[in-house]
């Protein structure tokens, strides 16, 4: 297994090289468009999409707690998640990237420290919150992205399982510890884990509480693109955290290049593939006689890029 992991991860990065070593460092393409500052508890950016609209990115940003979520963090994530969703798939926002403005975490689950002083109502409330803000985010009509540089537990790891696609650096750590606390993960890792990995890869994961690098998540299927981080490379300040930024980042523009409604309804067959046919027929129906589909043929005849509107 080591052996495939490690030419899988090969071939994956010899394409990034070259993005590393021309272009321009993530924290410098993103904080052009930062609409935030630096205390906020999410970093928020809005970059421009091809032809229409933006990707919004969203930093957690707790470096001391290594994004715990906290009840302030999950309030903001929440407004963040409500204001997308209130676009309906239609709005400005083309694509969703959630990463961390912390070397050290991704996001390290809940915060226990303010758990612990918690009541037995609070913590319901808490909870009740937690898993509907996930369900929210799951939801979303739009591409979304986790952008996962190195830890990810517990809560952290099934915030990024709400997410459609994930990026990992090679030196990446996620788990799902809590049967080791005497708990069983609450905020949807025991449903959401098994469609992704399969169920004994879910059982396996869930019941030692084993962690898995990103080049076994890669293997099972939990990560979709592994951005190598070398070992010299891993103790630098933001190297892993800005590579996996950019890939991410890369992913939902390539998505953006696509005609809107198309990805949209992409995106609906995709998860109604057990409909199989009539969810594909369906979605097809969507979009053959949109004014981007005559568009796409205008510009594939006279030998251009698409100007793609969403209509």
């Amino acid at each position: 297994m080591a052996t495939i992991m490690s030419q899988r991860l090969v071939r994956l990065s010899a394409p990034l090289a070259h993005l590393r070593a021309t272009a321009v460092p993530a924290r410098v393409f993103v904080s052009r468009y930062s609409t935030s500052t630096e205390e906020d508890i999410i970093k928020t950016q809005q970059i421009p999409a091809p032809g229409s609209g933006h990707v919004r990115v969203l930093q957690l940003n707790r470096p001391k707690a290594r994004n715990a979520i906290s009840t302030h963090l999950l309030d903001t994530l929440s407004k963040h998640v409500d204001a997308i969703a209130a676009e309906g798939g239609n709005g400005p926002t083309r694509a969703l990237v959630i990463a961390s403005n912390a070397d050290a975490a991704f996001c390290a689950g809940a915060d226990l420290k303010e758990r612990a002083n918690m009541s037995q109502a609070e913590t319901e409330d808490f909870l009740l919150k937690l898993r509907s803000t996930f369900k929210n985010l799951a939801s979303l009509e739009i591409p979304t992205i986790s952008a996962i540089s190195s830890l990810a537990l517990g809560g952290g790891l099934e915030l990024a399982l709400c997410t459609h696609l994930r990026v990992f650096a090679s030196s990446s750590v996620v788990g799902l510890p809590e049967t080791r606390l005497a708990i069983i993960p609450g905020a949807g890792g025991t449903y959401r884990l098994p469609p992704i990995i399969g169920v004994n890869r879910a059982r396996d994961m869930i019941l030692t509480g084993r962690r898995v690098t990103g080049p076994e998540a890669y293997f099972i299927g939990l990560c979709d693109r592994l951005v190598e981080v070398l070992p010299e490379e891993e103790a630098q300040e933001g190297v892993a955290r800005e590579r996996v930024l950019r890939e991410s980042i890369k992913l939902a523009l390539d998505i953006c290049e696509g005609g809107p409604i198309a990805i949209k309804m992409a995106m609906q067959a995709v998860d109604a593939h057990a409909l199989g046919e009539r969810a594909e027929n369906t979605a097809y129906e969507s979009v053959v006689e949109t004014d981007d589909r005559y568009e796409a043929l205008r510009a594939f005849v006279e030998k251009r890029k698409p100007a793609f509107r969403g209509r």
